[in-house]
């Protein structure tokens, strides 16, 4: 069998981890492996990698993936991945893995659908928001990453007894805002999944300091438009005379050397879907769940959405005080 490997949609530390595991569980197959360049874009052009065991050495701490991914709206049209189907079967690939988010998954799940290409998802994603798997790839290192940051940032807001609201990823999931949120001693943590409470937040700063506290930190999921940092900045100092403090960290947290966590989730991912595809599934993702790997459903995979723990709401809820 060889099978293609590819990375789709926004980058995430530990990519690269995965497929070092993929080329060299395949290996232990017997299988060959070919990297697809730039995602769906590379698939789209045949734009096609040899990978061996010397080409993944010295790869497993590096941050990125060196396969490099893109996002693609040529892939979106069902005559185009007709193309993409052509060209891999032209270059002799039996089966696919995508290392990606939903969005990724959902190309990939089409492919199989229409083509009957077999593909294995692993779910590699700073955002943790993939259904079926407690941790996706690269959401560790960016929750480290969020939360050196918000240590330094707390030495400046100490010192000067400022307010200040650091904005972290998280578009339309807020694991990011609140495990870097209840890390880093937030006095309140605001997320996609619940509603805005300004006026709770509002009256906590104003018992806060009335007890004395001088200084505080509010972390923020960047949310479903820009600007969420700035409009409670604004709410705060109209309602409480504080003048906040906004950082924004951005894209730092998709980048750097992946944690040991990170590594050793990509590893196993990687060698298990492998496994899966030796063992003739064909439209499935790699997952874990109480520490235990497991195979989902790709069509379930991305047609259900994740919740927050109820029990990290809960906590947060008692901490931020």
């Amino acid at each position: 069998m060889k099978l293609g490997v590819f990375t789709s949609g926004g980058d995430a530390p530990g990519m690269n981890a995965a497929i070092r595991a993929v080329v060299r569980s395949a290996y232990h197959h017997k299988y060959g492996v070919v990297a697809i360049l730039s995602g769906y874009e590379g698939m789209l052009k045949g734009d096609y990698m040899p990978l061996d065991l010397r080409s993944v050495a010295n790869l497993i701490h590096r941050g990125g993936t060196f396969i490099k991914t893109a996002r693609s709206q040529d892939f979106l049209q069902a005559a185009r991945r007709k193309d993409a189907f052509d060209k891999l079967k032209q270059e002799g690939i039996d089966a696919l893995i995508c290392i990606g988010g939903d969005g990724s998954f959902k190309g990939a799940l089409a492919l199989h659908e229409e083509q009957g290409m077999p593909v294995i998802g692993i779910p590699g994603t700073i955002d943790n928001d993939i259904y079926g798997t407690d941790h996706t790839i690269g959401f560790d290192t960016a929750v480290n990453t969020a939360l050196e940051a918000i240590d330094r940032i707390r030495d400046t807001a100490n010192s000067h007894s400022r307010l200040f609201i650091v904005e972290v990823m998280g578009r339309n999931s807020g694991y990011i805002a609140m495990d870097v949120g209840i890390a880093g001693g937030a006095q309140d943590i605001f997320i996609p999944e619940e509603a805005n409470n300004i006026d709770a937040c509002i009256q906590s700063l104003k018992d806060s300091r009335s007890r004395g506290k001088q200084y505080s930190i509010l972390v923020s999921a960047e949310g479903q438009k820009p600007g969420r940092a700035y409009d409670l900045c604004e709410a705060i100092k109209k309602n409480t005379g504080i003048d906040a403090k906004v950082c924004i960290l951005g894209h730092i947290q998709r980048g750097g050397s992946p944690s040991a966590r990170d590594r050793v989730l990509a590893s196993a991912m990687g060698a298990y879907a492998v496994d899966a595809l030796s063992k003739g599934y064909q439209h499935h993702m790699a997952g874990v769940q109480n520490g235990q790997m497991t195979l989902i459903d790709l069509k379930e995979a991305i047609s259900k959405r994740p919740r927050m723990r109820q029990d990290k709401l809960q906590l947060a809820r008692i901490l931020s005080v």
